[in-house]
């Protein structure tokens, strides 16, 4: 029954393959410099939801998860993205504007992107905390409408990354170590 959300999620892990790119040239020193600043606070982030995804997917592809923990492993995961992509988009304005053209409006769009997508992930949770896994029926339908909003709470970080990318701080972002992530290792265990 929760094998939806599973696929669903999958979506979010689209933003994880948006910063796995391979590294650049050397580019623009400064815009190198504003890179390391941001990637070097997203790297927990990253990894805590990579974590976070890998849960979601290993209790809605197991079989024997029963709704109670399917409930308290989604509403923790979808609590951890959200803190995430909130600590995120901070990250983004703390490292001040980015050196590109257009730079204060690229790094506002960008922060509110990842501010939308914390807070569709708040909302998500909340979503999941009411739902009751006594009544199945109702639990599976209540999963079928969480599922339904992960594309519409990752879209504000996807419209980030686009506009980071946009801005001309793709290769910069992706030089960096902090901003590369191992995709492979999202998968349930």
């Amino acid at each position: 029954m929760n094998k939806k959300l599973a696929a669903a999620l999958s979506g979010s892990a689209v933003l994880m393959l948006l910063l796995s790119g391979c590294g650049g040239d050397d580019g623009d020193e400064k815009a190198n410099a504003w890179a390391k600043k941001v990637c070097d606070q997203w790297q927990p982030e990253l990894k805590k939801i990579e974590t976070a995804n890998a849960d979601v997917k290993r209790v809605a592809t197991t079989e024997s998860s029963n709704p109670d923990e399917v409930k308290q492993t989604d509403s923790a995961a979808f609590a951890t993205m959200s803190e995430s992509y909130k600590t995120m988009g901070s990250a983004l304005q703390q490292a001040g504007v980015p050196p590109v053209k257009d730079g204060a409006s690229t790094q506002a769009a960008a922060v509110q992107g990842f501010e939308s997508t914390s807070k569709g992930y708040a909302d998500l949770k909340a979503k999941m905390d009411a739902l009751d896994p006594a009544d199945k029926t109702k639990f599976a339908d209540g999963l079928k409408e969480v599922a339904g909003g992960l594309q519409e709470a990752t879209k504000g970080g996807q419209d980030a990354l686009t506009t980071l990318k946009a801005g001309g701080l793709d290769k910069a972002i992706n030089n960096q170590k902090g901003c590369q992530v191992a995709v492979g290792s999202a998968s349930p265990q």
